[in-house]
């Protein structure tokens, strides 16, 4: 038999199971920049190898130069783009669904224009080909 369970329930049952690292960094990222700074400047006050170790992921992770109020949106907004899925706002949708569909109509266009020009210029390299092979034929040979 089938249960439902309570998905605020599991994810405060698994919380505890994520390290030290992730749970601390998800509570300074909820607070934001500031957050993070202060506890850079407690860091270098209490030993000063913690507030450069902290400083030091800042940079790495892209949280020092970036606004914490947006981090992840843009790179959610490009993968959904991507992937095709629904953005949630209809007319954006519809536009970028007509908007593929064009593009791809024109890449069709346009590989169906190379093919013939590569057809073309098979076809006069041939002839060309051909045309100085007859006329070879028909100069007499010196020998």
């Amino acid at each position: 038999m089938a249960t439902f369970t309570d998905t605020t329930s599991f994810t405060a049952r698994s919380a505890p199971r994520d390290g030290w690292f992730t749970r601390t960094t998800d509570w300074l990222d909820a607070r934001g920049r500031g957050a993070w700074i202060a506890a850079m400047v407690a860091g270098f006050i209490a030993f000063w190898p913690v507030g450069l170790g902290i400083l030091a992921y800042m940079i790495w992770s892209k949280r020092m130069f970036s606004s914490s109020d947006n981090r992840g949106c843009g790179r959610k907004m490009q993968r959904n783009f991507a992937m095709g899925r629904p953005s949630g706002n209809a007319a954006f949708d519809a536009y970028k669904a007509d908007t593929l569909r064009r593009l791809q109509e024109e890449q069709d266009s346009f590989e169906s224009f190379l093919e013939r020009l590569r057809e073309a210029k098979d076809k006069s390299e041939f002839d060309t080909f051909m045309d100085e092979r007859t006329r070879r034929k028909d100069e007499p040979s010196e020998a």
